[in-house]
């Protein structure tokens, strides 16, 4: 395959793992005026547990099967792709039905455990209706996601990226017009309209699918004849082997994957009933809606894009270390980092600048003032997602794989001691407090690590983060003062209006204080790269490249 085509591909992949995101992520701001804090916390008793099943019941296979499918055909081995797909759908069937059954048969034990066994706003019945009714895309998803692999390991990036795109769209649009009908149209109660919500995800599983097999009709006389006309003999290996080296693949890819849906089954199944111990059943589930279904979205925003940019640099992180040019390893790590300290600590900073108009601005001011106090505690913790992530695909890189196991593990150790006392002392913050912990844990055990792997040494990373502290620091008090003087005369408290204006001015001027800074100090060079001070020389201040 040409240097272009692998190009062209991976933007394409990355293009369409974007759009997909961001629809998945924006659709929560409606959604949230339409059922509220409450209704946010049934859609994410659902949700929570349709994202571990699913994550058991594919199994890593995207990455596995892509791996697989690109070893054997470098070998020219087509036909032993070909097995290893027919036999992981059938697998993928077996383990789409199975985790099918089994979450829609323990609906009850599960949900009777995530309220606590107390009388909440949403009943035992309405938490069981949205476990099931989200159950049912169990039975398409893992199908889908071994036919990307598939495709992906062929080098063929549009099926995935297509199919990710028109699933997602469908989804928000069928979760959006499907809880308008219900509550808006027909009257009906919040759980129906949550419990069609979460069915989006098989409506929007069909729309991917659909597209998958479209693109499958279409190549596959091409796939049948590099089949036919294969020249080396195929590879003698068992069903049961082929399996085995998939799960190889796959399992890190598994783990790494659920760390934060493991983290909300743990609160899923003890916030609710810590917080009528500690005397807060009022407000159980509205503050859970808060901490686990809304403001975390809004976090995860900076987050996805973050890990986006520092993630392209895995690959190359792999070749250096593969060819023991441990010069080049070190500036690529310090590359990764610096991307993410630079685009995530002031995002993360300007959320608590602007906590309550930000929260007020997405989400409305019902519950504003709880809102603003969980994003104002929850934002620094998107540095500690983004680390996470990135320090986890490092050490897939320098082959260390396991050890991104184990540090999750401890992490989630961490949380589940630390989770029911912290809550029964903070209450809804802390949970928040036992996550950033756990994240802690985990990423000084995987720092620990890469320098001991990857003999990467901290001290530039250090001297650097010192400087974008410095300017992120101006940037938040600039955000904050300007916030203040304009609290005096727009209530964002009473107004989403006000919150709206407040929001987007405060981030306006926050981003222009910190671009500022880092451009003529030229942090912004040294971090992003020389081509974005050409683009913003050329297209913002037009200026003509020093060599004419």
């Amino acid at each position: 395959m040409s240097d272009s085509k692998l190009l062209r591909g991976t933007f394409v992949l990355t293009l369409g793992t974007y759009i997909s995101r961001i629809l998945g992520m924006i659709y929560i701001f409606p959604f949230a005026t339409l059922v509220g804090a409450v209704g946010g916390a049934l859609f994410g008793y659902g949700y929570n547990q349709y994202a571990i099943y699913l994550s058991i019941a594919t199994a890593g296979m995207p990455m596995a099967v892509s791996k697989f499918v690109s070893k054997y055909n470098a070998m020219g081995d087509y036909y032993t792709s070909r097995r290893m797909y027919r036999a992981g759908l059938k697998l993928m069937l077996v383990t789409g039905v199975l985790s099918f059954l089994l979450l829609y048969s323990l609906s009850p034990f599960i949900a009777n455990l995530t309220l606590g066994g107390a009388d909440l706003d949403n009943s035992l019945e309405d938490v069981v209706m949205v476990m099931r009714m989200v159950s049912v895309a169990l039975l398409v998803v893992p199908i889908m996601s071994l036919m990307r692999g598939f495709f992906q390991g062929h080098q063929s990036m549009g099926p995935t990226a297509v199919s990710q795109v028109i699933e997602q769209f469908v989804r928000v649009v069928f979760l959006l017009a499907s809880t308008y009908i219900v509550l808006k149209v027909v009257g009906g109660s919040l759980a129906l309209a949550v419990g069609f919500a979460t069915m989006g995800a098989f409506v929007g599983a069909l729309g991917g699918l659909a597209v998958l097999l479209w693109y499958w009709k279409k190549r596959k006389p091409h796939l049948d004849k590099m089949v036919q006309e294969q020249k080396v003999t195929p590879t003698r290996i068992s069903t049961v082997s082929i399996f085995k080296e998939l799960f190889t693949y796959s399992i890190p890819y598994v783990f790494v994957g659920l760390a934060i849906p493991l983290y909300q089954y743990v609160d899923q199944f003890t916030f609710n009933r810590t917080m009528v111990a500690a005397g807060q059943k009022e407000i159980a589930e509205t503050m859970n809606g808060i901490v686990q279904s809304y403001v975390p979205k809004l976090v995860m925003i900076p987050v996805s894009l973050a890990t986006a940019f520092g993630l392209t640099l895995v690959p190359t992180i792999t070749r250096s270390f593969v060819n023991q040019d441990y010069t080049a390893l070190q500036k690529q790590i310090d590359q990764t980092y610096q991307t993410i300290m630079f685009l995530v600590l002031p995002a993360s900073v300007g959320l608590m600048a602007l906590a309550g108009p930000a929260y007020g601005t997405f989400f409305g001011i019902e519950d504003i003032k709880a809102g603003g106090t969980v994003l104002l505690a929850y934002a620094p913790v998107a540095l500690l997602f983004s680390f996470f992530t990135v320090n986890a695909a490092i050490l897939q890189g320098v082959n260390k794989q396991k050890y991104a196991v184990i540090s999750l593990t401890f992490g989630l150790i961490v949380k589940i001691i630390c989770n029911v006392p912290f809550i029964y002392l903070f209450h809804e913050l802390g949970s928040i407090l036992a996550t950033a912990l756990g994240y802690l844990v985990s990423i000084a055990y995987t720092f620990y690590l890469i320098k001991k792997h990857a003999n990467y040494d901290y001290h530039a990373f250090i001297k650097r983060t010192v400087l974008i502290f410095i300017f992120v620091a101006i940037m938040g008090l600039s955000v904050k003062l300007l916030s203040f003087i304009l609290g005096f005369f727009l209530a964002y408290d009473q107004s989403r209006i006000a919150a709206v204006v407040i929001t987007f001015i405060g981030a306006g001027v926050g981003g222009i204080v910190y671009g500022v800074a880092t451009y003529r100090s030229t942090l912004l060079e040294r971090v992003m790269g020389k081509r974005i001070i050409n683009i913003i020389e050329r297209k913002i201040l037009r200026r003509r490249p020093a060599n004419g």
